[in-house]
């Protein structure tokens, strides 16, 4: 969260919330002025979410809930749109991030963190978040491989334009990579 530079008065959204790990940490950092939007496709665990958001009386929190290919995110929102250790569990990523992809005002940031290996061991490599998130109409503007693991932290801004879906080429996961991913 920290290389994701927020700061109060962002609004952010943790999509793939969950039980809120993410969301009771991002609160505070937008503060008061600043808003959260905790996004998860479970129901049983959003309600377990409001719970939290209630009893620990995080007021710039609100509840959304997505489906698999939608976050149902509001149109020019968001600062930040953060997807931690949860795009490995993406079935459409394509449809994700093309719902996505309106969603981020103007400088808006799309973070992803998630594990350097095989998606079949609940990871992504980079090299294949780089291609479907560049297919998607994203570019790259941070990467950084975090010291002493297979974690990743990726950053991506929205292209000039949104591809059209029939513009968007489906990419093949190949072997993971071991050198950091540069930012382009």
């Amino acid at each position: 969260m920290q290389l994701a530079e927020l700061k109060p008065g962002m609004t952010v959204a943790d999509v793939g919330a969950g039980e809120g790990y993410y969301t009771r940490l991002l609160a505070p950092m937008v503060g008061p002025k600043g808003r959260v939007l905790a996004e998860d496709i479970d129901e049983t665990v959003l309600r377990k979410l409001g719970l939290l958001v209630q009893n620990e009386k995080l007021d710039n929190v609100a509840i959304r809930h997505g489906t698999d290919t939608n976050p149902r995110l509001p149109k020019d929102s968001f600062d930040r749109v953060f997807l931690i250790h949860m795009y490995h569990e993406v079935k459409q990523p394509y449809g994700f991030l093309w719902n996505i992809w309106p969603a981020l005002k103007p400088g808006g940031k799309v973070v992803i963190v998630d594990r350097d290996q095989p998606t079949g061991r609940h990871g992504v490599p980079r090299n294949l978040l780089q291609c479907e998130l560049r297919a998607s109409g994203f570019r790259n503007t941070k990467s950084v491989l975090i010291p002493g693991t297979n974690v990743y932290y990726a950053e991506f801004q929205t292209q000039e334009m949104r591809p059209k879906p029939s513009q968007i080429a489906a990419c093949q996961e190949g072997p993971s990579v071991a050198s950091s991913v540069p930012a382009g």
